[in-house]
């Protein structure tokens, strides 16, 4: 008789122990639905466009970006960089890779930045015939510093791992207007 207590005993305080950890549990997953992440309102989305145009010489750009916003010194992103260039019975260069970016301000109008880019460099020369063609991947280092506003920075960076002989970039330096919302 004593044993058929101890189960009742035992259905009676488990079921309800059972109820109120599992209602427990399910609210705390209810609490966590409801907190909203704050990540989206630390990312900004931008890049760059560029079109150059002449009747022997085309340029067009594209290069979109997102950084994460860290705090108001610091932040950090990626981007996509694709570009055609066509310089008319000379040569055709597609260029395309990913991007990756440190930002950091100091105080509010100066931005230092930080650019690795791996680009994957396609080269038709048409003068030479046959055509010849040149695929090769570089890698940029950019290291630069700029007026920054809240959403724009116009400025100057330098290539760190510059050569000529690569045929991508004319010179080390290179003006820029970054730009993000």
């Amino acid at each position: 008789m004593e044993r058929i207590n101890i189960t009742y005993l035992t259905r009676f305080l488990l079921i309800p122990f059972f109820f109120f950890i599992s209602n427990s549990i399910i609210a705390q997953d209810l609490n966590n639905i409801n907190k909203k992440s704050d990540f989206f309102k630390h990312v900004k989305f931008g890049g760059a466009i560029g079109l150059g145009i002449s009747n022997t010489y085309t340029d067009i750009l594209v290069a979109p970006s997102a950084i994460y916003q860290f705090n108001p010194m610091f932040s950090m992103g990626v981007g996509l960089q694709g570009s055609y260039i066509n310089n008319k019975d000379f040569y055709t260069s597609w260029i395309y890779g990913p991007t990756f970016v440190a930002l950091l301000n100091p105080i509010p109008e100066v931005q230092f930045s930080m650019e690795l880019e791996q680009l994957r460099v396609n080269n038709t020369y048409t003068y030479i015939h046959p055509n010849y063609t040149d695929d090769f991947w570089n890698t940029a280092l950019f290291f630069g510093a700029g007026y920054s506003t809240p959403n724009a920075t116009i400025g100057v960076k330098y290539n760190v791992l510059y050569k000529k002989k690569d045929n991508v970039y004319n010179t080390g330096f290179m003006p820029f207007v970054r730009v993000y919302f």
